[in-house]
Parts: C-alpha cells; structure tokens; sequence
C-alpha cells in the first residue's frame, strides 16, 4: 500500500533548527513514553541555494531499531511530489528513549554522510550504543499503539500533522519486539503507567499496557502466552498478565488454575485478585466475585483500579449504597496527559491530500479553511464531563450506570441515606449547640461501629485536595450556572449540597472527647468534594439531555423539523452515550452524518452496527473511517484492525473481501480497507486460512 502523505509544518526562515532547540528543551519536562518522533529537513531552493528552510513534521511507527532505518525513512523523503521547487540537503531524526530519559538522533547529509548521537536532559551528547537502540525501538513500538487513534478523531486532531504507521507488519518484526519486550519487561515500571495507576509496577505500567493492547489487537495469543510463561519463571507476579491473556485465548479452564496455583504464593497479588473478580462477575458471579474484590482492596488499599473494580461489583450486585460509599472511598489522582510535541509557532503548515484517499462524502460539507465553524448552543459547549480523564473519567462512568439503572430521583434517595446532608448537619449542630455540646463532628460523622473494607473511606485528606485541583474550578463552575433560560422544558430534581469534610474539620472548635451523638448521621459518611461535584455534572448532563429529548417529541407532535448543527449532533450523541442512552445516541449520530462526515459520529455508529450482527453496515462504517484516518496520514488504528479482525473470524476472510470490493466506492479507498484484511491474513488470524 502507497504510504500516506507527507504534512510539512514550515518554520520562519531566520529561525532554522528552532524545533530542534525546542525539543531539546523539553526534554527535562517529558514524564510517559516521549512526543511522537520528529523529523526536521532543511530544504533550500534550486535556484537560489543560499537560502534555507527548516520544514518538520512527526512520525510513529516507524523501525528504530538503529541508525539506518531511521536514515533509510528520512532518505524516503529527499524528493517529494508536492514540493519540486526545492530540494532537500539534509535531514535530523529524533526518537524518545523513555527509558534512558534520552533523546537518539541520527543526522543525515544529503549525499553524503550519517551521524548517530543521542541527546540526554541537560543537551549534553552522548554515544549511542547497541543496549540503547535496543530499548529506543521498544519504546517506539509502544508509542505507536498507546499513542495511536481509536477511530474517533480524537488524538488525530491534537496534533497537527503526524505520520502514523503500523510498527509490527509482519511475524519476523513481532519476534524482534517480543524479544526486545523480554529482555527489557523487568524495567518496564521506568516507563510510568496509565493515569488510573498511581505507582508503576512489574505488571501495571506502559510496557505491559502495550504487550497486551498488541495481543489483544491482532489476537496472538499464542505469542503473548509463550512470552509471559518464560517471564513468570522469573517472577510470579507475571501470573495476572499470563490470567488475562489465557482468557482472551478461550483457555479459561488454565487460566483458573493458574490464578489458584499463583494466589498459593502470592496469596495478596492485586492484581491477580482484580483479574479473578473480573472473570467471576463476566460468568454472573458476584458473590464470589465481591470476596476477590475485597481482598483485593485489602491488598492495594491505595490504587483506584481495586476500589473501581469493588464499587462496579456492588452495582452489579445492586447494592447501590455500597456502590455509592466506595466510589466515595476511591483514592483520585491528578491526570498526567501523554507527553506532547512543544513546536515553535510556525510560519505555515501544509497538509497534502493524496489521490488514494479522496472520498467525495468525507470532504462534503466540511467547513473550509477561514470559513466559520459550526454554531454550537453555550448549554451544549459548558458540558464539563466531556474533559473528564483518567480516574474521574472512570469515577463518572460508574456513576452513570447508577443513575442509568435506578434513576436520578432514586440516586438523589440514596444519596442523602448514606452521606452527611449540608442541611441535616446544619440542623444538628445547632440543636447540640443548644444543648451545650461540643461543635466538634469529625470523629463522629464518618464512624460507623463496623470497619468494613468495602465502606472504609482510605482517601487521605491529600487526595480529596487533590481531586480539587483536578476537578473543583470546573464543578464549581456549573454548580453557579446550571440554570439556564430554558424553563419551559422539563426539570429534573437538582441534588442537595452535602456538607464539605473542611466544614466539619474547622479547627476553631474545641473537640470533646466525651461527646458522641451526632444522631441523625452517626452511621453516614462525608461525600468527599470530587464526587459531590459529579452529581453535579451529572445533574448538568442529565437536565440538557431532558430538554433535549423533550424537544424532539415536541417537534414530532407538532410535525416540525428538529434541527441542529452537525457538531451539536454530535456532542447530543457523546452526551447519551455518557449516560448509557445507546439509541438516542445512533440517532443523534446518523443526525450528524446525515449533515456531514464525522469521524466521532461514524465511531458510534460502527458500535452499533456490532452491536446488531449487522457485517455490511459495519464494512461500510469501517471502509470510511480508515479512508478518513489515511487522509490524515494515519495508515493504522489497532481499534480498527481489531474490528476488521473480529469481522473475519466471524464471517470468514473470503466473504468480507467480496462485501468491501462489491462496494460502490472507488477502487484506491477500497485497498486501504484491504490492507488491514491482508494484515489478518500475515497474522494468520481465525477465518484466513479460506
């Protein structure tokens, strides 16, 4: 398949290797994997050879595994179609090393000579060596699926002109990570880990994230198996990955006696406890599950991932109170964002199209460059869920499938049996404060008689700060302007304030050991600030999404059209998508293409469509939105890859190739679709072998 097309970010012309000093610069600050990898030219015109032009853009994907191939990608782009009026004289490859907090580079003269260096936080140089291309090409193997699109759009549209391609194309590139995977596993936790882990670990962290997202996309299991069995003789821990991996496989029955063989030496692993209790509640198992939970909480009494995977379980078992006081207990931390190229302003930015992935309905409509963007209503933009990352994007989710299953009104219920109300507590204390009592409520609010791990709340007052920092200014915000001028819709109940932890921990009150009764809540518990601020944000979601429904059935009464724009369409279909309304949501979607082409829209619909069995809608679905992601340079999303392959296990290799050729769709947007069956067929996945 034709490589996508090359964007070039064009720097001003007395500032030449400015992006360069910049990224050296930011070296100190990169804290995950690194920014994708940069590629600087200097071009200068035929002409005139005297002036020089630095031209730049980023790349994953791409074989680091020694100087050459990367000299080998920046020869590729010495002639280029689109530019013929200057020529390109030399050429610097920069790759993040996250494990030796080095930046390689291999400068290329063109014609003429190579030079590979590496960069370190200071800017000093430094030889690169053999052990150093090494963990170089792990990490950018690891970029390249942690860092890669999942379809939507989303991490395409947050940088500006990057190359993406699939860094593992072939079984003889899978043994070269594999065994890179296996010689470096044990410093993986040098690598951080996913914002829902607080401290990286042998089996939590990027290095792992990766192993399994490679396995899990392109489904060699038997691959992934043989190399967490050589890994777990080293170390037993590695049982929860080798768990996960025989399950994903179907091999259940060894992957149970694994899980009971590991927890005899490891009888505290959390993360083989998390990995039973999630297999328990996949067979409808709850009870059981609920037990591996807790001891899991027990084990990890500080990692979100353990309190999360308690407090889904309690839902599952509709205990909806507990579920409520774990959320409560779950400890939050500060989002760390993917590390992020910081580029100099540019003097131009080129984004070329290629003939290969022009399709007319994906450029129809779509707002041109200068042209205004959509109008979108100030209601609709305020949504404040929608930044929601890390554990508060998981906090809100569980959350939702509350709301979703028992009601706001039953939640508001619940809500008030089992956290300190601002009123209730108001009313209290002036009723001690009368009786000559102590004011002093903080050793009696939060005390019920029984300790149990599933309602103990084990977030230090340091994490109630800060979820504050991560999420206060925004909730704050909407607990200010949640009424808008739209009262002649429906209302929903807005929730009561619960009475803040800092109100009941002021220090001008003199405690009293002796004093006891705080009777109306002795058994309740303080809502930490961060969870009192989603029910307000849910509260905000949930009033939009009345009115919004409120004013379709209106407009059908009334047999008038609906309209809205296609990013309102769009942002209308996230929002019942949140709040687990999956048919309002294809609707507000297919709205939206019915407008115009949206790769977030398209998203949503292809769930639909795997939802329904339906094999034609979701090629179609699938067929646009790898067309779309190649027009902006991106050749690979394992979300994709991993769709298609699901596809062909399904209905075989043979019939989704005559479905896609049999589309009415000109014949270049049809290989792209092609090439991910034929990467199946390489990886000779389930239902290739026609």
């Amino acid at each position: 398949m034709v490589a996508p097309a090359v964007p070039e970010i064009y720097e001003e012309e007395e500032t030449v290797f400015a992006a360069i000093d910049a990224r050296t610069e930011a070296l100190q600050t990169l804290r995950e994997l690194g920014p994708p990898d940069l590629v600087y030219l200097v071009k200068q015109p035929k002409t005139t050879p005297v002036r020089q032009t630095g031209v730049y853009h980023h790349v994953t994907g791409v074989d680091a595994s020694s100087s050459a191939s990367l000299a080998a990608y920046v020869n590729t782009l010495t002639y280029t179609p689109v530019d013929k009026q200057h020529k390109v004289v030399s050429g610097i490859y920069c790759c993040y090393n996250a494990f030796s907090h080095l930046d390689m580079r291999v400068e290329v003269k063109i014609p003429g000579s190579l030079e590979s260096y590496c960069i370190d936080e200071r800017g000093d140089k430094r030889v690169a060596t053999e052990a150093l291309w090494l963990e170089t090409f792990l990490c950018a193997v690891l970029r390249a699926y942690t860092y890669a699109d999942d379809g939507s759009g989303d991490s395409i549209k947050k940088i500006v002109g990057v190359r993406r391609f699939n860094p593992v194309t072939n079984t003889e590139m899978e043994h070269k990570f594999l065994d890179a995977a296996e010689r470096l596993f044990f410093m993986g936790r040098q690598l951080s880990s996913d914002p829902e882990t607080q401290v990286p670990n042998t089996v939590a962290n990027h290095l792992t994230s990766g192993l399994l997202k490679y396995i899990h996309t392109t489904g060699r299991y038997v691959s992934g198996i043989n190399l967490f069995e050589k890994l777990r003789t080293k170390d037993v821990e590695v049982s929860s990955l080798l768990a996960r991996v025989l399950i994903s496989a179907d091999e259940e029955v060894q992957a149970v006696r694994l899980m009971h063989d590991a927890l005899q030496d490891v009888p505290m692993d959390y993360a083989l406890l998390d990995c039973q209790a999630s297999f328990c509640m996949s067979k409808g198992e709850g009870e059981l599950a609920l037990e591996c939970a807790k001891r899991s909480v027990t084990a990890a009494p500080s990692e979100f991932s353990t309190w999360a995977r308690l407090a889904e379980v309690y839902i599952f078992l509709e205990r909806w109170d507990l579920a409520l006081l774990t959320l409560n207990s779950c400890p939050m931390f500060t989002y760390q964002d993917k590390d992020m190229p910081r580029m100099p302003q540019p003097s131009r930015v080129l984004l070329p199209i290629l003939s290969e992935s022009v399709l007319d309905e994906i450029d129809e409509g779509q707002p041109k460059q200068g042209d205004p963007h959509d109008y979108v209503h100030p209601s609709l933009r305020k949504l404040h869920a929608t930044s929601y990352q890390g554990t508060f994007m998981k906090g809100y989710d569980l959350l939702t499938k509350i709301a979703a299953a028992i009601g706001w009104d039953e939640l508001l219920k619940i809500r008030s049996e089992v956290f300190v109300m601002e009123e209730e507590y108001r009313v209290e204390r002036q009723h001690t404060t009368s009786a000559g009592h102590s004011h002093n409520a903080s050793t009696v609010a939060l005390n019920p008689p029984s300790p149990n791990p599933e309602t103990n709340g084990h977030s230090t007052e340091t994490e109630e700060v800060e979820g504050d920092k991560e999420d206060g200014e925004e909730a704050g915000e909407t607990n200010g302007d949640v009424d808008h001028k739209e009262e002649d819709g429906p209302t929903i109940e807005k929730p009561e304030q619960t009475v803040a932890s800092e109100t009941v921990k002021s220090g001008n009150e003199d405690p009293d050991p002796s004093h006891t009764n705080y009777t109306q809540f002795q058994n309740k518990r303080l809502c930490e600030r961060w969870l009192d601020n989603l029910f307000m944000v849910l509260y905000e979601d949930l009033r939009i999404y009345t009115i919004w429904r409120s004013e379709v059935a209106q407009s059908r009464h009334q047999s008038i059209d609906y309209k809205k724009t296609a990013t309102e369409w769009e942002i209308l279909g996230e929002l019942a998508e949140r709040l687990h309304h999956f048919d309002e949501a294809i609707d507000a979607y297919r709205q939206c293409l019915s407008i115009r082409f949206s790769p977030k829209a398209m998203r949503g619909v292809l769930k639909l469509y795997e939802k329904q069995g339906d094999t034609r809608g979701m090629l179609n679905a699938l067929i646009r939105l790898v067309a779309w992601q190649y027009r902006w340079y991106s050749e690979f999303s394992p979300e994709l890859l991993f769709s298609m392959r699901k596809l062909i296990e399904d209905e075989g290799a043979v019939k989704v190739r005559s479905i896609v050729q049999a589309t009415n769709l000109p014949q270049p947007v049809l290989d792209l679709t092609h090439h991910y069956c034929q990467l199946c067929a390489t990886f000779r996945s389930t239902g290739t072998d026609v």
